[in-house]
């Protein structure tokens, strides 16, 4: 139940065309759906604005499949993070139209209804370099199936700096910008440095041994010395994209 169909079934009460007992049927089924391995909150949306999203990883391709097909079933379609391959198949074959990220491992199937958001401007999406992608494009799937405008700028980390600085016009135009980077997670510093905007870093789990599986690139990030940039979790595409969204989308009327 997204905040959108719960307005337009209000509006039908209140018109006379849905009865009050129709309409309290329709709000109590089943808030929250227990199955043997989860329970699905589908009342999420009312209280977030968007549907609870799956995270696959450590689950099987059938519960994944058994909890998307639940919340898909209400029309509030789903997201779904971290999938293995096999995972992503058995949603390809069991939910037909799901847009499936294999990069960026994960699933989206469209609501019945178009989610009407109104966003201060687009979500600039910004990768140190190619191996950052994967998590990049976590981001920018997120961001894009929350309602937001996604741009994205790829390849322009700090062993390269000319190459963001050629670009300082897409920076300029983003009202939040998010900016992955493994290494020594330099690169949010300076794009820091350059807007006025929110900076969203998160760090990647790429690099050789001395990088520790990203967390030189956290505790880089968070010794930032550029003002107003905010640090997620190593490879926390998802979370930087929902915490971007939240910056950006303007409170529902």
């Amino acid at each position: 139940m997204t905040p959108e169909r719960l307005r337009a079934l209000l509006a039908e009460v209140a018109a006379g065309a849905v009865p009050v007992d129709e309409a309290e049927r329709r709000l109590a089924w089943n808030p929250v759906e227990e199955l043997p391995f989860a329970s699905v909150d589908h009342h999420r949306a009312l209280r977030q604005g968007f549907p609870e999203v799956v995270f696959g990883q450590g689950k099987t391709p059938g519960q994944v499949v058994a909890i998307a097909q639940r919340i898909a079933a209400r029309g509030d379609g789903f997201l779904a993070t971290r999938l293995a391959p096999e995972t992503a198949d058995a949603l390809a074959a069991a939910l037909p139209g799901i847009e499936l990220n294999r990069l960026g491992r994960t699933a989206w199937l469209a609501p019945a209804e178009p989610l009407r958001r109104q966003a201060r401007g687009s979500v600039l999406i910004v990768t140190a370099g190619t191996s950052d992608l994967p998590v990049a494009e976590e981001a920018a799937v997120t961001a894009s199936a929350y309602g937001n405008p996604v741009e994205r700028l790829t390849d322009v980390g700090v062993a390269g700096i000319h190459r963001l600085l050629s670009r300082t016009d897409a920076l300029r135009s983003a009202s939040v910008v998010i900016v992955v980077a493994g290494m020594e997670g330099a690169l949010p510093s300076v794009v820091g440095g350059l807007v006025s905007v929110p900076v969203i870093a998160v760090p990647t789990s790429v690099g050789y041994g001395a990088s520790f599986g990203g967390v030189a690139a956290l505790l880089g990030m968070l010794n930032s010395c550029a003002s107003g940039v905010t640090v997620v979790n190593i490879d926390n595409g998802f979370g930087a994209a929902v915490a971007a969204s939240r910056i950006n989308l303007l409170p529902q009327a």
